[in-house]
């Protein structure tokens, strides 16, 4: 199986920038793919970003319309985490972010349904 721990949530103005962290461990030769979601209070569970690979050097990112150009999904191969670095935040991108994981196929990323690891989650507030 395979566990993961997320960290980097905050409380952060407009404008400003946060990153959070997805450290996996366990049996990571059994996933392909891993992402964020978001989920608000009475809203449904949000994609955001995701990172796919094949062997070691091919990666594949995506992206919700939403977070195009302000965030950036990455992956530290060698410490099997994956970042997700978020600049420009708006009070809308306030929830609990969640990390995934899994063997997903690349046209399905975007369905957290298709994920069979979760992590604990981590709050992001923007706000003045």
């Amino acid at each position: 199986q395979v566990q993961l721990v997320e960290s980097g949530g905050g409380l952060v103005q407009p404008g400003g920038s946060l990153r959070l962290s997805c450290a996996a461990s366990g049996s990571i030769f059994s996933i392909n793919a891993m992402g964020w979601f978001r989920q608000a209070p009475g809203k449904e569970r949000e994609f955001v970003a995701a990172i796919t690979w094949s062997g070691v050097t091919r990666y594949y990112v995506y992206y919700a319309d939403s977070v195009k150009g302000r965030f950036t999904i990455s992956r530290d191969n060698a410490k099997n985490t994956v970042y997700l670095q978020m600049n420009s935040l708006k009070p809308e991108d306030t929830a609990g972010y969640y990390c995934a994981a899994g063997a997903v196929a690349q046209a399905m990323v975007r369905r957290f349904q298709n994920y069979d690891r979760w992590g604990q989650g981590t709050q992001v507030t923007v706000s003045s």
